[in-house]
């Protein structure tokens, strides 16, 4: 009697975690593929990967937009060659090799190569081209990444293009279990420019550590236009890590969705925060900043995270003595009209910042790029962003990283000086550096 009633108690649990669903804003969970258009989430949202939990299936409450985790799972698991390929398997980075392993998980331990390549994600974008994109979004259904823990450093590649907003996001992942978890991240204006190709190629792997930090993911949604409709609140208190007083007026902030100001006991609140992972980062003049995971569950607030702030290290560059949160113009780094391309002197420029970060390994900047107002905003706005990226790319070249440096285009839409004047003019033409980190 009791073999049976816990037969009949595994086939309920096979039954719950297995049934389909369809829901409005996801359609059928079962399909490999699927396009949804004008639903409450998004004007169009574009689906690869089943919703299964690699496919051990969800109790039949759990919804995996709310943003809790899954209870962890066994593994490895069988490859299901119906399943779109990226998703629903075991991954291991490129740089793992099991005779030079720094570390390793059981993910890594329990499969081997072949199988377990990184395989990209494409998501076709024929349906895009049939709507006024102003935004975009994507989710990931991600499953067992551990940076923190195991020492691995991933790369997203969108087209090729580093996505470093989603890598300080999965660099700050700790799953251990192993266990899945929903996280939304806001495409950047560069990555937005790539919905006019044919398909959007997504590339995670970490390609030089070492480590075998193997990961799965379930599946992959484009939102275009997108709207939070499962949303909680990030809270949290911003502390001096070394006399663990609180620091009042410092900055909280989580990138796309909203920066708020610490209250006189150094608490931060931020509303309408997507459910599920996402990175708070505290800054405060005078210090470096501190980025932390926060875990938001839709409705509800979440645990109290202390970012723990230290005093701001000092550089040297062009003479002036800069530290952490501070602002640069370069004023040597100038364009021909209408024009991407680096002249000799701007390279010169950007060959002290060459110096710069080889002698400071922990430098990250954001540069940004800014026009007058004479001309259509928007297309102002694009070339800005493409100047910006010639300096990123003249870097990279010169051996930076180039997931340490940011880039954003602003166009005429933070002046330094009114547009009254060709000298004024001249000013708001500029290239500025900002130290993000120190």
């Amino acid at each position: 009697m009791k073999k049976t009633a816990l037969f009949l108690s595994f086939l309920f649990f096979c039954f719950a975690s297995f049934a389909q669903r369809t829901t409005e804003n996801d359609g059928d969970w079962s399909k490999q593929f699927l396009v949804l258009r004008n639903t409450a989430e998004a004007d169009l949202v574009i689906r690869v990967g089943d919703i299964d939990n690699l496919g051990f299936g969800f109790d039949a409450d759990f919804n995996p937009f709310s943003g809790r985790s899954t209870y962890s799972h066994p593994f490895p698991w069988n490859i299901n060659k119906e399943d779109a390929k990226g998703t629903d398997r075991i991954m291991v980075p490129s740089s793992y090799k099991s005779f030079s392993a720094v570390n390793q998980d059981g993910y890594t331990g329990s499969t081997s190569r072949p199988a377990n390549n990184p395989y990209t994600i494409s998501i076709p974008l024929a349906e895009v081209k049939k709507v006024k994109v102003d935004s975009a979004s994507l989710q990931f259904f991600i499953d067992d990444f551990q940076a923190p823990s195991m020492g691995s450093k991933f790369q997203v590649k969108i087209n090729g293009l580093r996505f470093t907003e989603a890598e300080r996001m999965i660099n700050r992942v700790d799953q251990t279990g192993p266990i899945g978890k929903l996280i939304t991240l806001r495409l950047t204006p560069e990555l937005l420019a790539k919905l006019n190709t044919d398909s959007l190629i997504i590339a995670i792997d970490d390609p030089a550590s070492k480590v075998g930090d193997g990961y799965a993911l379930d599946f992959v949604k484009l939102l275009i236009n997108p709207k939070i409709i499962y949303k909680g609140t990030a809270q949290g208190r911003i502390l001096d890590i070394t006399t663990r007083q609180p620091i009042p007026q410092a900055m909280a902030s989580i990138e796309g969705y909203g920066s708020v100001i610490s209250d006189d006991d150094g608490v931060f609140i931020i509303e309408n925060i997507p459910a599920g992972l996402n990175i708070v980062r505290g800054s405060a003049e005078g210090y470096s900043s501190d980025e932390k995971q926060v875990d938001v569950i839709a409705e509800e607030s979440s645990e109290m995270v202390e970012l723990e702030l230290k005093r701001s290290g000092k550089v040297n560059f062009n003479n002036k003595t800069l530290q952490e949160g501070d602002n640069l113009v370069l004023n040597n780094i100038q364009f021909d009209v209408n024009s991407a391309v680096l002249k000799a002197e701007g390279k010169a420029e950007l060959d002290k910042l060459v110096t710069l970060m080889k002698q400071n390994i922990s430098v990250e900047i954001l540069l940004s790029g800014h026009t007058s107002s004479e001309g259509a905003a928007t297309l102002n706005r694009e070339l800005s962003l493409k100047r910006v990226r010639s300096c990123k790319d003249y870097l990279a070249s010169k051996g930076i990283d180039d997931g340490r440096i940011t880039i954003k285009g602003f166009g005429p839409d933070m002046p330094i000086a009114a547009n009254d004047t060709e000298a004024n003019r001249a000013k708001n033409r500029r290239v500025e550096m900002k130290i993000t980190k120190l």
